[in-house]
């Protein structure tokens, strides 16, 4: 709540200084009282006499005043910063107001994993489509983590584990990483106790990972973890795209680890066995992450909660048989 310093004889107590606020801040913005004034649709004296109030109740010079232009002082440029955010929380505040009562309508700019977002995202996009026809989707699907701070992006998707600061994220499911062959190596795999004898087998890496060589092993039994093994395999073909990596194990070229969204319907249909089953990997999160302090509108809320759902229901297929 902004503190009110004077109410002055116009009596406009806190509204006034936020008015006031959004006066600084546009000439701060514009370089001159003339520009501000034509952004804001008011004549230039209100704006001069406003930011000439600022610094009498604070007693700082705000401004380097010219014939020509406006400049922050130091102090001036340290307390725009703070004033420029205060003024977007306040708009997103009204726009959060004003879109609650709404339908999701516009177009919604995201970002998700290539694997991720052809086996799951791409099908909630259709069904979003068709329960909020006012919407538009623009999907930018890459293995590329895009930077989604100061550009368009409204929503990105992130799988595996987060690394990025500064942002909001909210976590909507986790995979598990399996490994995994062709039916064709069905022979081969049956004669393997535990991890360390795929070392000699050919592997498939996937470069698009960081640690695409070795692998660690946990055992469980009762909920309680009995041993931990790590593997470096010796991979014999590279590929930097999770969907490459499934294709060329399902041709037969070896085994791989690959995500549980990725491979489910292959092991469904027999193309792709399980390996090791009894032994884990890792198992990594699915996050939706938002840029810091910005207002998410209601198309950005009805899909995440519709990838949510989805999420939760795909999750309840891939528990694994008791």
């Amino acid at each position: 709540m902004l503190k009110t310093y004077s109410q002055g004889e116009n009596g406009l107590g806190g509204l006034g200084n936020l008015r006031r606020l959004a006066y600084f801040v546009s000439v701060v913005e514009t370089g001159s009282f003339t520009a501000a004034a034509e952004r804001l649709g008011i004549t230039k004296a209100v704006v001069s006499q406003q930011v000439a109030r600022l610094e009498r109740e604070f007693r700082t010079s705000l401004l380097v005043r010219t014939t020509r232009k406006a400049q922050a002082t130091e102090a001036g440029q340290a307390f725009y910063l703070r004033c420029a955010l205060i003024l977007r929380e306040a708009e997103d505040a009204f726009d959060e107001l004003g879109e609650s009562s709404t339908e999701p309508s516009g177009v919604l700019r995201l970002t998700a994993p290539l694997d991720y977002g052809v086996g799951v995202v791409v099908p909630v996009i259709a069904t979003f489509m068709q329960r909020y026809p006012a919407c538009k989707v623009d999907a930018i699907l890459s293995d590329q983590t895009l930077n989604i701070m100061g550009g368009n992006i409204e929503l990105a998707i992130r799988v595996g584990w987060l690394a990025e600061t500064g942002l909001q994220a909210r976590k909507i499911g986790s995979f598990r990483q399996l490994l995994v062959a062709s039916a064709s190596m069905a022979p081969q795999v049956a004669r393997l106790g535990r991890p360390q004898d795929i070392a000699n087998l050919p592997f498939v890496a996937n470069t698009a990972l960081r640690d695409h060589l070795r692998w660690d092993f946990s055992l469980n039994q009762d909920e309680r973890e009995i041993e931990r093994e790590t593997v470096n395999v010796q991979a014999s073909i590279f590929l930097d795209a999770t969907l490459a990596v499934r294709e060329a194990v399902c041709y037969g070229a070896g085994l791989s680890v690959l995500p549980d969204y990725a491979v489910a319907g292959d092991l469904a249909a027999g193309r792709l066995i399980h390996v090791l089953p009894h032994w884990q990997l890792p198992s990594g999160g699915i996050h939706t992450v938002f840029p810091a302090a910005r207002f998410r509108p209601a198309k950005v809320r009805a899909f995440v909660d519709l990838l949510a759902d989805n999420e939760a229901q795909r999750q309840g297929l891939l528990q694994p048989a008791t």
